[in-house]
């Protein structure tokens, strides 16, 4: 789960009934993901393909998505499908140039 916050325990007390709330909490595990990292790009990236090529219907039951979605995932494994990072060291450095110290003499 991402850092916004809306992603946090107290959310569903505002949202429902305090019951239902603690129902529901006592089912989940929240895990953070860190805030800085190319990785969660990655996977953003990946399930944004995946709603484009392979949820962008009514699937009627959860064994249909299950099924659809080892489909969709053994082939793009099987096209080795890569990223490719636009955004070198080298643009990072000037394009964040304000957040790498600098070295007076």
């Amino acid at each position: 789960m991402d850092n916004l916050n809306t992603h946090e325990p107290g959310s569903l007390y505002h949202t429902l009934k305090p019951n239902k709330a603690k129902e529901l909490l006592d089912r989940f595990e929240f895990v953070y993901t860190p805030k800085h990292g190319s990785w969660l790009n990655m996977a953003e990236i990946e399930l944004r393909v995946l709603t484009t090529q392979c949820l962008n219907r009514r699937i009627d039951t959860i064994t249909e998505v299950r099924s659809e979605v080892a489909a969709w995932e053994m082939e793009r494994n099987n096209k080795n499908s890569k990223i490719n990072w636009r955004f070198t060291n080298e643009k990072a450095r000037i394009k964040l140039l304000r957040l790498y110290p600098t070295i007076e003499e």
